[in-house]
């Protein structure tokens, strides 16, 4: 009888564990297909510098403004990242960093690698660009990073709403959402 009693616990106790594992599984696949990105991005058209019009808080832009982004294509297909923002206190000082961002994936180009110092990368993922490449919202499937990007210093208010919008249905907290100030020379 203590024997049978064993084995239903243990039964039981496995039934639980299968069933956590195929939560975590179901929960990990539904975090790498969203958020959903754009079909097609061409690279070519995407270098250039963009003007950062609004983030989520992120440690590594801190009490920074005027905040760009610099994209070259290198002759290997990967990206040249150099990013640039102004202290809010002092102006003048200037942060940048340099990086690097391709494409893991050829068949799905909007979901992009970058990596700022070896061994660590993150996720960059296109979910929404401009037909005509003037603006561009970036996340990652965690869902801790947002970008609003455009090609000029401002955007308009009615395309702002329109990609604050496209985030939200896309699973992001835009509440913390900090418009970024671009008043630099």
């Amino acid at each position: 009888m203590f024997v049978n009693s064993m084995k239903i616990n243990g039964i039981i106790h496995m039934k639980k564990i299968l069933t956590l594992m195929l939560i975590m599984l179901t929960l990990k696949s539904f975090s790498q297909t969203r958020p959903s990105v754009v079909q097609s991005v061409d690279l070519k058209r995407y270098t250039g510098v963009w003007y950062e019009i609004a983030r989520l808080p992120n440690p590594f832009e801190k009490n920074l403004k005027c905040v760009t982004a610099t994209y070259t294509l290198r002759d290997d297909g990967k990206i040249t990242v150099l990013n640039k923002g102004h202290k809010i206190s002092d102006p003048e000082v200037v942060n940048s960093s340099k990086g690097v961002a391709w494409v893991p994936d050829k068949k799905v180009p909007a979901k992009l690698k970058v990596q700022f110092f070896w061994p660590f990368s993150g996720n960059y993922w296109i979910i929404h660009l401009d037909k005509d490449y003037r603006y561009v919202l970036v996340g990652d499937p965690s869902f801790k990073y947002l970008w609003i990007l455009s090609r000029e210093k401002v955007m308009d208010e009615a395309t702002y709403k329109m990609l604050l919008d496209k985030a939200i249905s896309e699973g992001f907290d835009v509440k913390p959402i900090i418009k970024v100030e671009q008043d630099c020379k």
